[in-house]
């Protein structure tokens, strides 16, 4: 088999979405004839674990752990936070405001700690992998980010060793949805812009998840850029599915930070619970995962308090029963500038339960694209409350005739992770 180098900060015991792309990447390459050796942290600073992953790693993979120093221990001491509270990177606040210090570490973050607080893994991590690929050679390299600090490591080796390099692009750089909130001087926007640049025209191959974000990183002068998509492993759904809640139960699962908080779609829900009989008594709306204090308090605005349930966080190996259970799953994208091209991760975990999604967000974009294509559900826009409405009670008249599904999804197997790995695999095979 040939032989690739992927190079993460997020890898088992980590949780969360970060994880998922390169674990199953991992799992299913040796079937396209690549072995995979895995390069990532050791004793990361993860804001969440799930031991529960790491039974997806093939025991024959070889993982290496390099050190890592991270600013959070100076962090939490700076802000008051106690020392097990976790960091989150997404601009959430899980109670309250972000306080004068809190917002005076983002600036500090923005400004001195570039691309990310990963930084000072970069020169480390590149000497313990130069030392290792001399005796343990490589067909080609991939570096998965954010966080970025990894496409600079993988730029080092490029540099010393000239081994094909793909960079792999979870999300945007310079126009990720939260770059504006960072604070950044225009000194340090420069060195920013200027690390993307290099990392465009140093790669051999720039990949991404979504097409709108192909073509923004074309125009920064990448090559050709494919979109290999994220998407849902077939193998963790083999389960004996649970029934159906008794309820008319809306579940989101994961990470719900304020940007992605839609407040028109709350009043829906408010409105209608007004407006038909019974259908307050019959709701749920339940909240897997962390979730900024401004969703709850919306929606306890709209005198839905008791409609609520919380559940902090579940391992990956639990949560996907909570979704094929639920009546419908909310898909809420960030109503942010670079909103075209974001695909939530658990997009193509929903489409894999076949549980019909209701979505915020623009028609066009490019997370529509998958739910259209699939024939998964429906999407509003961040402003159309009637549409919102309509169909929230489309849903609700279906469920009490026992008929509430997705139909006929169509052409969901092109978003399992195993296709998605062929697809990774073909690239590295077109490296010269």
């Amino acid at each position: 088999m040939k032989k690739f180098l992927l190079i993460t900060y997020y890898w088992p015991p980590s949780g969360g979405a970060g994880v998922q792309r390169c674990l199953k990447l991992v799992k299913y390459a040796r079937d396209f004839g690549w072995e995979p050796v895995v390069y990532t942290a050791l004793d990361a600073a993860y804001p969440i674990t799930d031991p529960s992953l790491e039974q997806d790693v093939p025991p024959e993979v070889e993982v290496i752990r390099g050190p890592i120093w991270e600013p959070y221990e100076w962090y939490k001491r700076f802000t008051g936070k106690k020392k097990d509270e976790a960091v989150y990177s997404g601009f959430l606040n899980e109670d309250k405001k972000p306080s004068l210090t809190e917002r005076l570490s983002i600036w500090v973050r923005g400004n001195f700690f570039i691309p990310d607080a990963r930084r000072f893994w970069i020169g480390p991590s590149v000497k313990l992998l130069a030392d290792y690929l001399k005796q343990h050679p490589v067909d080609a390299i991939i570096s998965s980010g954010p966080p970025h600090s990894v496409h600079l490591i993988a730029r080092g080796l490029k540099r010393q060793l000239g081994i094909p390099w793909v960079a792999d692009f979870r999300d945007p750089w310079t126009n990720i949805d939260f770059y504006d909130q960072l604070g950044l001087s225009s000194w340090a926007d420069r060195i920013h812009h200027r690390q993307e640049a290099s990392v465009m025209r140093e790669a051999d191959q720039i990949v991404t998840v979504s097409w709108t974000w192909a073509k923004e990183f074309e125009a920064l002068g990448a090559k050709a850029v494919p979109v290999i998509t994220n998407g849902f492993d077939e193998a963790d759904f083999a389960f004996e599915k649970p029934p159906l809640e008794t309820k008319f139960v809306f579940s989101h699962i994961g990470y719900l930070n304020a940007d992605r908080n839609p407040p028109l779609l709350w009043q829906a829900f408010g409105e209608l619970c007004r407006e038909i009989p019974g259908l307050q008594d019959d709701l749920v709306l339940r909240f897997i995962g962390k979730t900024d204090h401004i969703t709850y308090r919306q929606i306890e605005a709209q005198g839905l308090a008791d409609n609520l349930e919380r559940i902090a966080y579940l391992p990956h190996s639990e949560v996907l029963s909570w979704t094929c259970r639920s009546q419908a799953l909310l898909l809420l994208v960030n109503d942010v500038p670079n909103v075209m091209g974001h695909i939530p991760g658990k997009t193509y975990e929903y489409i894999g339960s076949r549980r019909p999604v209701l979505a915020i967000g623009p028609e066009e974009a490019d997370f529509a694209r998958v739910i259209r294509e699939t024939n998964s559900g429906v999407v509003c826009g961040f402003t159309d409350l009637e549409k919102m409405k309509r169909e929230i009670l489309r849903m609700y008249r279906q469920w009490k005739k026992g008929e509430l599904s997705t139909g006929d999804a169509t052409g969901v197997s092109r978003y399992s992770r195993r296709t998605a790995t062929g697809g990774m695999m073909e690239v590295l095979g077109g490296l010269k």
